[in-house]
């Protein structure tokens, strides 16, 4: 009681808030929608808060020196799309076509887009109050890739042309033309979104199809455990994940960085986004 009292009313009013909102946490994730959709037909899942291992261990085959392991932490569940962003879609909120040499179905990925243009869609749908979007960051695009998982790929620790769109290159990696033919499919080119199968949390195209953008400038990974790392305070480059198919097997790991100036715009290169589950 003397302890109580060294303290005014308002203090412990405010200490017994907070204790109530930490002990309310998991009820409030439990109420969250496992999948939603906005007025675009852009589907998110719920990706649940979590920890995992980011980067790749020493032996991992086709792992780089910028993949060292570290532990990362997620505090809060995000929604993710479940595809990434479609022709479809860009035009919808851009009002205009994308920077293609042709004209592409709606359903194909929204490719050739730099970050910068990213941002300027961004501030676009945002516009409409249908919910707080943005790029994911690079943990969150790993974690999400895993799909709950330690494994090299969100489905195990082996790829094939059967799982991902990759090596669909015929000049300089064509390993995976004959089996993208064989699900009539079109060569050295990206496939419409949910071509393949997606992760355990039904996400399709994180390993292959376009690269995406992250929200992070690329830098080295920081040392020791992190908690919601958001990247270097600035840089010069900006992060890109998953592999494409213009490209071989080793890009597609969950693992794998790659990254690029933000005004570039690759025929390789397209994005999806978050959407903030508060």
């Amino acid at each position: 009681m003397t302890m109580m009292l060294r303290y005014p009313l308002k203090v412990w009013t405010l200490v017994f808030a907070g204790c109530l909102l930490i002990s309310l946490f998991p009820l409030y994730v439990s109420a969250l929608e496992k999948r939603i959709a906005n007025s675009l037909d852009m589907t998110f899942v719920l990706i649940p808060a979590g920890s995992f291992t980011m980067g790749s261990p020493a032996d991992e085959q086709g792992r780089r020196s910028n993949e060292v392991e570290h532990k990362a932490t997620i505090s809060r569940p995000f929604y993710m799309q479940t595809t990434e962003v479609t022709v479809k879609q860009w035009r919808a909120i851009m009002g205009s076509p994308l920077f293609f040499k042709k004209k592409e179905a709606d359903d194909m990925p929204a490719a050739s887009v730099s970050w910068d243009d990213c941002m300027e869609f961004l501030e676009k749908l945002n516009a409409r109050n249908e919910g707080v979007y943005r790029l994911p960051t690079e943990a969150e695009w790993e974690y999400a890739c895993r799909g709950g998982h330690a494994s090299v790929y969100g489905w195990g620790d082996a790829i094939d042309c059967s799982k991902a769109m990759y090596a669909n290159n015929t000049l300089k990696t064509p390993d995976c033309v004959k089996s993208v033919q064989s699900k009539g499919l079109p060569t050295d080119q990206p496939a419409p979104g949910k071509s393949y199968a997606p992760n355990a949390w039904g996400l399709y195209d994180m390993p292959g199809n376009v690269w995406e953008w992250c929200q992070d400038w690329y830098g080295p990974y920081p040392k020791g455990a992190v908690v919601d790392p958001q990247g270097p305070r600035s840089g010069s480059e900006r992060v890109r994940r998953g592999g494409s198919w213009y490209g071989t097997w080793q890009r597609c790991r969950c693992a794998n960085r790659n990254f690029s100036h933000p005004a570039n715009r690759y025929q390789t290169t397209g994005f999806r986004l978050v959407r903030e589950a508060d």
